[in-house]
């Protein structure tokens, strides 16, 4: 087969299992997220090293502002140490960063990081890295349709012109839809993760624990995506 038929455009990855990663070795939860953290970018290197063009991760959900303020702080300080870190290895693979979720709650050194990022990566042609950080695919929904009665209140746009493009032209990014999830650890649920865009993907769910899941667990769920047949509703 083509490379253009066997490769999914846009990939989605539920990192699950971190805390779980770290309990089966006796860990802290922590040591956990920092090791999630690391496979994160071996696997990344990866998978746009095989062309795929886009690839989203559930990083931080707007749910897990619930978790105890300990873990809260340690995966804020962790995303501000690996924005920092790992922006000039982004920038050497040409990697465009973006993030999706809402900036509510977020500490001012988190904003800060997610800016600078975004403005070193913007222009970088090669893949597209879009971090689902306080995010909730509900919340995004919501957002998106405050974005478009503001549109329509302000004589942007007329009721008549909400479609399904204009949603998906107005949500946290602009992006081709999902055609691959991944979650790993087996839990099979999709937990608020990207809905518009996730409509016809195709679902993998490894028992795979996240810091685990290595470039030969990817191509493993890439030979099990070769073998769907994508209907989009259709008949075939």
């Amino acid at each position: 087969m083509e490379e253009d038929k066997v490769l999914p455009k846009h990939v989605g990855i539920i990192m699950d299992g971190n805390g779980r990663w770290a309990k089966k070795r006796g860990l802290k939860r922590s040591f956990g997220h920092k090791a999630g953290a690391d496979n994160l970018e071996k696997l990344l290197k990866h998978i746009f090293n095989i062309g795929i063009k886009y690839v989203s991760v559930y990083a931080f959900s707007t749910e897990n502002l619930k978790r105890s303020k300990e873990e809260v702080d340690y995966l804020m300080d962790l995303f501000v140490k690996y924005f920092t870190k790992k922006k000039k290895i982004f920038v050497s693979e040409e990697l465009k960063v973006i993030f999706s979720g809402s900036k509510e709650n977020l500490r001012n050194d988190v904003l800060a990081g997610i800016k600078e990022i975004e403005e070193a990566t913007k222009d970088l042609k090669k893949g597209t890295f879009n971090i689902c950080l306080n995010y909730g695919g509900r919340k995004e929904l919501c957002d998106t349709v405050k974005k478009i009665c503001e549109k329509v209140m302000n004589d942007e746009i007329k009721i008549e012109d909400i479609n399904e493009d204009l949603i998906t032209h107005n949500l946290y990014q602009d992006l081709p839809d999902l055609d691959f999830v991944i979650r790993t650890s087996g839990e099979m649920r999709i937990s608020n993760f990207m809905l518009w865009q996730s409509s016809y993907a195709e679902y993998y769910f490894p028992e795979t624990l996240f810091p685990d899941f290595d470039s030969k667990e990817f191509d493993k769920a890439l030979l099990e995506y070769q073998k769907r047949n994508r209907r989009f509703g259709g008949v075939q």
